[in-house]
């Protein structure tokens, strides 16, 4: 996939955030939306939820689920990805975060995942970068895709606190409103398996055959 050539790393500390300001059109925007909060079937619970493409994520090893199948990404997602990357991400997570949601700071686990990437969608929301007492706010705008490369990938957490407005850089209040992430990420050493039949197994599933078929040798 070529390089879009809107992608640009931004000039802060840390270092290493590539951006691109209009990933898609405030009309794909809203076709998006629509279909978010009128097709989707989403988990019946307070705060952030999530949805997961391909395979799924695991909060708690923040590793994929080997106990849950493959999921094929749906029609919507495909020109979503980003072009960036040589093959197409092994794990999106689609979240939605209602007004004084947030994501505790964290650091997406370096052994298991390689690239990573957000698409923001719905309202505004700061980010907070954090090292040591170094606090970084950033600005995810909808309809923006971030990159976390690099410093920023590696040595900094990032999170969205839980609260009900925003105080922008000139003093401004901001309060939160319906917000949507796309996450997208890939397995170090590429791991994903090629063929429609594989990927619609569970990694346990995979495991299990080759044992199956080493003892029946």
């Amino acid at each position: 996939m070529a390089q879009r050539p809107n992608f640009k790393e931004l000039p802060i500390k840390p270092s290493g955030i590539i951006w691109e300001d209009d990933f898609v059109d405030a009309e794909h925007e809203q076709r998006l939306l629509s279909l978010f909060t009128k097709e989707l079937e989403w988990p019946d619970r307070p705060g952030r939820i999530s949805l997961h493409y391909g395979y799924t994520f695991d909060y708690k090893t923040f590793d994929i689920d080997p106990e849950i199948p493959y999921k094929e990404f749906p029609e919507w997602l495909q020109p979503l990805i980003p072009p960036t990357e040589t093959r197409p991400p092994d794990q999106v997570c689609l979240q939605y975060y209602p007004p004084g949601a947030g994501i505790p700071p964290h650091v997406d686990a370096h052994a298991p995942y390689d690239q990573l990437y957000a698409l923001s969608l719905g309202a505004p929301a700061m980010m907070q970068f954090r090292r040591g007492e170094e606090r970084v706010e950033v600005d995810l705008m909808p309809r923006s895709m971030m990159q976390m490369t690099g410093d920023s990938r590696l040595h900094w957490t990032h999170g969205i606190k839980k609260r009900k407005n925003d105080t922008l850089p000139d003093g401004t209040i901001r309060p939160r409103a319906d917000r949507w992430s796309i996450t997208y990420r890939w397995l170090r050493g590429g791991s994903r398996r090629n063929g429609v039949e594989k990927e619609k197994r569970s990694v346990k599933a995979l495991a299990e055959k080759a044992i199956g078929e080493s003892q029946g040798a």
